[in-house]
């Protein structure tokens, strides 16, 4: 218990041992290409598709139309935000609370030589690079799926850039989070019980500034993470259309991943030594 108490508190950087947990996790990743590609491609192509190419045949889009704007337009900042967010999320949540749980594979990880907080650092590293792939897939969709042309106009590089790091990490952190505090049998149950009201209360299909005449609902949303990742977006991606001050999305952005990658951190050296 000593020795393990010892390698909890500091992180020693052995950039060696680092890269191989990264390594490790890639290995695994590519012996099972076709869950990985299911699983990043799916959810994009199906929201790309019901959003741009179904409404305006079926002439829905028009209500969904803001600042004369169609409605592939209005949501593809939230598009890429919910891919880079529950991408992030279920890569980190669901295996973690499995190597806790049945499979125990958690004691392997942790004999690497490194601090436990570096351990956890390297899965929300690793789950960041997915989220930043799926991300990246959801663009050439929204070029070749829909029915009416996607405005795009990058109005500023760093700010996207860093909106989709910051995202990739905050989505890691939480997982890392969820997988720590929630048992194996119970993690379905939380995501079916919240991933629905972070995606309809996270301005994916919606600017925030939209909410104004529900002032209550507005100021309640600001709780939502993804609220800040789509605004983000949205202000990179879509300037035309209302958007949160770049600053102030940012600014909650880096806020909640520092204070979520202490917090999480804690819990998996905890879960770990207990």
């Amino acid at each position: 218990m000593t020795e393990l108490s010892n390698r909890s508190e500091p992180w020693r950087l052995t950039p060696a041992a680092f890269a191989a947990l990264i390594a490790r996790d890639l290995r695994v990743l590519l012996h099972m290409p076709a869950s990985f590609l299911l699983r990043t491609v799916l959810n994009p192509l199906m929201f790309v598709f019901v959003f741009t190419y179904l409404y305006p045949h079926i002439g829905a889009g028009r209500f969904g139309e803001v600042a004369g704007q169609n409605l592939g337009t209005v949501v593809l900042p939230g598009l890429v935000a919910s891919a880079i967010f529950f991408q992030g999320l279920n890569a980190v949540a669901l295996p973690l609370s499995m190597e806790f749980g049945a499979t125990r594979e958690i004691e392997d990880r942790v004999m690497a030589p490194v601090a436990y907080g570096l351990t956890a650092l390297a899965k929300v590293c690793f789950s960041a690079l997915q989220s930043l792939l799926a991300a990246a897939i959801v663009f050439p969709l929204v070029y070749l799926v829909p029915a009416v042309p996607v405005r795009i106009q990058v109005s500023s590089w760093p700010t996207l850039v860093l909106a989709a790091v910051l995202a990739s990490l905050l989505a890691g952190f939480l997982g890392l989070l969820l997988g720590t505090v929630v048992e194996v049998r119970k993690i379905a149950l939380v995501f079916a019980v919240t991933i629905v009201p972070i995606t309809f209360l996270g301005c994916v299909y919606y600017p925030w500034a939209s909410l104004h005449s529900v002032r209550w609902l507005q100021i309640l949303v600001l709780a939502n993470p993804l609220v800040y990742v789509s605004e983000a977006l949205r202000a990179a991606l879509t300037p035309a259309l209302p958007h949160m001050n770049p600053i102030a999305s940012l600014s909650a952005l880096t806020a909640l991943t520092l204070v979520l990658g202490w917090a999480a951190t804690k819990t998996f050296t905890h879960r770990v030594l207990t």
